[in-house]
């Protein structure tokens, strides 16, 4: 009977609880019509407010009949206006303040969304790669001629080129599982770093949209659904550098007063390198996106792209030749390596607002690849005759279907925010390549081909409650795949294998006020096989798991200045390690990395603005003995940071500068991959009608290695082989001119 009438008055409450008076609105972009998620409002007579959802809407208990609604947003002007149930609050964009930030549960449920939209707003980009270079503590490195997908370091991983790390742009998955080069394979050269509009990332695997891969992270990319302007835009620099650009809104002004938008974007790049073999790089991409809101049913997304891309590379060059003086550091031993690609997507997606706090999306999506790549690592080491060149080649269709399900709720005085998903993910690869060849033309003989079927399907749930200064987060994600190889070298008929795994989440956050709060994320995840190993291996290391925890705080100690720092754990079930040039995966055995994060933004006054990110890492093997547990190019320390300046005038502009620390180039640091810091300088002029700028990359002309691995290689005239650190030398003192127009 006590706990009858106990449950009754709970019930009462949670009534009266919900029927209190409250105000509800919804904050817009006012040149794109575009909700903004994540504006924090609150009463001018309150210390505390309400982050708005996806679809910009906030609601608030009425405070009073005189309070004034403060509504902010990193990037905007603030605004301050009457109280009016139902309002459309439109906001301009507008320099960057500090002194907005505020540390709220809701606006900081993702801990480094402020961050992100800082560095967005101040930090130049000139590429696909300084958009990755954005996240804190990720470096990245080219070592093939520039038209392939960047090596990437995080968090005390090489990651080679994407096997521990998720990345989408517009939903669209980037990284290509079971690659001819390697598993993973994440290249972004499809995208045109003027269109990216926001950067989310989150480090660990704490998150159940991001599934396989992410477990050192996640970088999710979103390109602009509008043009403030349309542009034109030239650029010309050293060793024969040409690019130009073109943005153009398709819509008129009447249009887009209508909640609908269209643009379309080229590019077009070439260069030859600072290399004695000139790379011939040329890079064509096109982008176009379309979107329309239903009237206050949804909003409809089509998106297509095309990139086609082919350059020449000198490969990574041994340390001897270069110290002997047989070959210059930008010289090359095989000058016919090089390669092409291409990538077309296309995606649509349906955003339906079944309720002010429901929304499901859904989306679709479909990319055809083609990857051709001729590299030499060893020389002459196991072909004496004709030498070690091989080829690695593929082509694949990659379709995908996502559904999402977000839903804001309350009991009593909890706030519930529910986020419900499922999907599928086919990946067919036909005539999966590593042959060995000579001279680009000819086969000697192949060393794998076959097709390859990849489909991954999944589910998750994701829970958040939070009342007054708690937050928590319970999810769980459910991945099932299933792999064949139909083997072309053999009689053996189609192979298959399949793998269900489960990966359990909890994120626990606290805020003391505005100005302090610290956060626990716990979690598993992991990261696929190649299928070819999978299949061969008859299942053994399909789904290797990894399992991790943060213990962060998100600090505001002063009006200008905020601070995120973490301490964290990841231990891997089993790390891997592609071999290209044998076409194998080294399962290199259990690891675990500990580390401390710290990012800092300061800002000095209205325009100079300053940041910083150290990131510590202590990465090793668990099943080696001590001094030989080392995790070969794994960085222990790396550090970027810079000033940035906005002047009224027009006149703006960074000094960065990006650290990497000595790595082990082995298991047991006898052989060391040397560290470098390189400083970059941009400076630009921007009116309304156009804009000059200046990029010098390698401001002090540094001599250093790009990329550095460990290998065992034979020159043509050694009579043995030798083991020592080939590299890719980095730029030297590179300097750029652009004009930009716009209209």
């Amino acid at each position: 009977m006590k706990k009858t009438a106990f449950f009754l008055l709970l019930f009462v409450y949670s009534l009266v609880a919900m029927a209190q008076p409250v105000i509800e609105g919804r904050v817009i972009d006012k040149t794109s019509r575009e909700p903004l998620e994540l504006a924090y409002v609150r009463w001018s007579t309150a210390e505390n407010g309400v982050a708005t959802n996806q679809q910009g809407r906030f609601s608030l208990p009425v405070h009073g009949k005189d309070s004034i609604l403060i509504i902010s947003y990193i990037g905007y002007t603030s605004l301050e206006v009457p109280a009016a149930s139902g309002q459309l609050i439109e906001m301009e964009k507008g320099p960057i303040n500090l002194q907005e930030v505020v540390i709220t549960p809701q606006s900081t449920a993702r801990a480094f969304h402020t961050i992100s939209k800082i560095d967005l707003n101040l930090q130049p980009v000139r590429s696909a790669q300084d958009i990755l270079r954005t996240v804190p503590g990720l470096f990245i490195g080219q070592h093939q001629g520039g038209g392939k997908s960047e090596q990437i370091f995080l968090r005390g991983f090489d990651i080679d080129h994407g096997t521990d790390i998720n990345v989408t742009v517009d939903g669209l998955p980037v990284n290509m599982v079971s690659h001819a080069h390697g598993q993973g394979y994440a290249d972004l050269h499809f995208l045109i770093p003027e269109l990216t509009g926001a950067i989310d990332y989150g480090k660990g695997p704490y998150y159940t949209q991001y599934g396989n891969l992410g477990t050192a992270g996640y970088v999710s990319l979103n390109t602009v659904n509008s043009l403030n302007k349309s542009m034109v835009k030239l650029e010309g620099g050293q060793f024969n550098t040409f690019r130009g650009l073109a943005m153009i809104d398709l819509l008129s002004e009447q249009q887009k007063q209508k909640n609908t938008n269209a643009y379309l974007a080229g590019e077009l790049l070439y260069s030859d390198g600072p290399f004695k073999s000139p790379q011939h790089f040329n890079r064509f991409n096109v982008f176009g996106k379309f979107n329309t809101l239903l009237r206050k049913a949804g909003k409809l997304t089509f998106i297509a792209s095309m990139l086609n891309s082919d350059w020449d590379a000198s490969g990574q060059v041994p340390g001897r030749a270069v110290k002997s003086g047989q070959i210059d550091r930008f010289g090359y031993i095989d000058s016919s390596e090089g390669g092409y690609t291409g990538r077309i997507n296309a995606s649509a997606r349906l955003s339906s607002y079944l309720s002010d706090r429901t929304t499901w999306d859904n989306q679709l999506y479909y990319t055809h690849y083609h990857f051709n790549l001729h590299s030499n690592f060893t020389f002459f080491l196991n072909d004496p005759v004709n030498g070690d060149q091989i080829r690695q080649r593929e082509v694949r269709h990659i379709a995908g279907y996502h559904s999402r399900l977000s839903q804001e709720g309350r009991a009593g005085n909890w706030g519930l925010q529910s986020v419900y998903g499922a999907g599928l993910r086919i990946d067919q690869t036909r005539n999966s390549e590593l042959s060995h060849t000579i001279n680009r033309n000819t086969v000697l003989e192949y060393i794998q081909l076959g097709d390859i079927r990849e489909q991954n399907l999944f589910a998750y749930a994701d829970q958040s409650i939070e009342q007054n200064r708690w937050r928590f987060n319970l999810g769980a994600r459910l991945d099932y795949f299933n792999f064949q190889y139909n083997d072309h070298l053999t009689s053996t008929p189609l192979s298959k294998q399949d793998k269900w795994i489960v990966s359990p989440k909890l994120n626990i956050q606290y805020t003391f006020n505005k100005k302090t709060q610290i956060y626990l994320k716990t979690g598993k995840g992991f990261h696929s096989n190649d299928a070819r190993v999978v299949v061969f291996n008859r299942g053994y290391d399909i789904l290797p798991a990894a399992w991790g925890v943060d213990l962060g705080l998100l600090w505001k100690p002063g009006p200008n200045l905020l601070i995120n720092a973490a301490a964290w754990y990841l231990y891997m079930q089993q790390e891997f390690v592609y071999v290209g040039d044998e076409g194998i995966v080294e399962p290199s055995g259990k690891t675990r990395r500990i580390g401390i994060d710290v990012s800092g933004r300061y800002q000095f006054n209205n325009w100079l603005f300053a940041d910083v990110n150290l990131n510590l890492a202590q990465p090793r093997s668990t099943e080696a003995p001590k001094g030989n547990d080392y995790i070969p190019l794994a960085p222990p320390f790396t550090s970027t940071g810079g000033i940035n300046w906005q002047l009224k005038s027009g006149w703006n502009g960074s000094l960065r500068y990006r650290y990497m620390h000595d790595r082990p180039a082995n298991e047991d640091n006898s052989i060391v991959a040397e560290g470098y810091t390189i400083a970059d300088l941009s400076l630009n002029y921007t009116q309304k009608k156009y804009e000059l700028g200046l990029a010098i990359e390698n401001l002090f002309n540094v001599k250093w290695n790009e990329t550095q691995f460990n290998t065992e290689s034979r020159l043509q005239y050694e009579p043995s082989p030798v083991e020592e650190i080939h590299f890719t030398p980095g730029v030297p003192f590179f300097a750029r001119l652009k004009l930009a127009v716009f209209f």
